[in-house]
């Protein structure tokens, strides 16, 4: 049977959660709007929860998590009650934290241990934030020793940290060794860690000395020492080098694994492609919501209380910033008034103003990720920025000039579209590079809120050029 492709994985996810919503859709359902409880539907037959549980329980832990993010919190509890203990500590890991609080919120303490009991040192490490206050302790005494003090750890280190990513399940052999007895070992393990690409070598105190890839191991002479042909100058981390950096090296080198060593170049662990991955999306995901002023990811069906207050701190700037543009407009009634064409232009200028600053910002944004920007590399990207808007400001500050004259036949207006529209590319670069990098001098995120600012700089900046230019040279 050939092999399900990602479309044929999605649409199969889409008629489950269809197939799920259709079950559910008749059955009587209580629960508040914010979040109360529900009332066990009691009309489903013992057969068609069972078809449910079997179709869920044939899934990927990544696709149960699709299918519960995908249900509202009430059938989302309901399909949650389905899925086999065994398997609720990796659907946990797997949802999005917002969904996950709302899955943890209904668990009992042992239906937390049970599912901690079934995750590794570094994925509890990745749990622990959201458990219950208290539970993590209980989390550590049911723990063996030598795991408590690895998820010590793990979770001494800062999340944007490689320590936060590494984990301690790793295949590692020593240089004085042959090749025949390192497969010997590797033939004696009843499987291998997952993305073992290579070895980690050692020596007899434990430090590192290099890795020795899969393939070297099975295209070489089995006689030939470890040592012989290990890769020495292989790239390693410490725990506390920024998994950005960790990012950028994974995505230059091709790697899969890499190891982990601390100041003495003793060996304590590893770092895998699906932590990289998992630590890239967070962080995009992150960045997106930042610069539209939401402060954590929020669950689509998230109670409506809890979203408004997600919501609101940046919305109450903006709602600040749009009394400050219509107190700019007003100063110009007037003008507006005597000149009626100026009220439909106005919007346009504003309007490819905040598009401009916010291409600007994601430029910048996205540099700040990679690395600390210097005196010389700031002063080069508001040269360039404003280049290319001053360029992108008179190309289509001329065409919309061109639209201006066949609307109103009025060369005025259309020569003072071109300036404005100019202008206003010009203060939407510069304030597109100088927020970024004010906040990120401050120590704060430099996607927070940025889409935010540079809308509100760009719609009254462009009202004011605009509407002062017309006023001054046209009335």
């Amino acid at each position: 049977m050939a092999e399900l492709t990602d479309i044929d994985r999605q649409e199969e996810l889409d008629s489950l959660i269809h197939e799920i919503r259709d079950t559910l859709s008749q059955e009587a359902r209580t629960g508040s709007d914010a979040g109360g409880g529900f009332e066990p539907l009691s009309d489903l037959t013992k057969h068609d929860l069972a078809k449910l549980a079997q179709k869920i329980e044939r899934l990927h832990a990544a696709d149960v998590a699709k299918v519960l993010e995908s249900l509202p919190q009430d059938e989302r509890l309901v399909i949650w009650d389905l899925v086999h203990s065994d398997r609720d500590g990796e659907v946990l890991l797997e949802v999005s934290d917002s969904v996950r609080d709302t899955l943890i919120e209904v668990m009992d303490r042992e239906e937390i241990l049970n599912a901690a009991s079934t995750l590794d040192t570094d994925e509890l490490a990745d749990l622990a934030p959201d458990l219950p206050e208290g539970m993590m302790q209980d989390v550590f005494t049911a723990l063996p020793i030598d795991d408590r003090e690895k998820l010590r750890f793990v979770m001494s280190y800062d999340e944007d940290t490689i320590g936060a990513l590494m984990d301690f399940d790793l295949v590692t052999v020593r240089g004085d060794v042959t090749i025949e007895v390192a497969l010997r070992y590797l033939r004696r393990m009843e499987s291998l860690p997952d993305h073992t690409d290579k070895l980690f070598v050692t020596d007899r105190d434990g430090l590192f000395e290099g890795v020795i890839h899969l393939k070297t191991l099975l295209l070489n002479d089995p006689e030939t020492l470890v040592a012989d042909v290990m890769e020495g100058d292989a790239v390693r981390f410490h725990p506390e080098d920024k998994a950005r950096d960790g990012a950028d090296a994974f995505e230059r080198y091709d790697l899969v694994s890499a190891p982990v060593v601390d100041e003495v170049d003793r060996l304590v662990g590893r770092v895998t492609i699906d932590a990289v991955v998992d630590f890239i999306r967070e962080s995009s995901d992150e960045a997106r919501l930042s610069q539209v002023g939401l402060s954590e990811e929020e669950d689509i069906f998230a109670p409506v209380r809890k979203s408004v207050k997600n919501r609101a701190p940046w919305l109450a700037v903006n709602l600040v910033t749009a009394i400050v543009a219509a107190q700019v407009i007003g100063l110009f009634e007037g003008s507006i008034q005597e000149l009626v064409a100026l009220a439909v232009l106005m919007p346009i200028v504003a309007g490819m103003g905040g598009n401009v600053g916010n291409q600007t910002i994601t430029m910048i944004v996205r540099e700040l990720a990679f690395r600390k920007l210097g005196g010389g590399d700031i002063r080069l990207l508001y040269s360039k920025e404003i280049k290319v808007a001053l360029i992108n400001g008179v190309v289509w500050g001329g065409i919309l000039g061109l639209v201006t004259f066949l609307m109103y036949q009025n060369a005025g207006v259309s020569a003072v579209m071109v300036a404005a529209v100019s202008l206003n590319f010009l203060s939407a670069a510069f304030f597109g590079v100088t927020i970024p990098i004010l906040r990120t001098r401050m120590g704060r995120d430099p996607a927070l809120g940025s889409a935010v600012m540079i809308t509100a700089i760009t719609d009254s900046g462009g009202f004011f050029i605009f509407l002062g230019l017309a006023t001054l040279f046209l009335l």
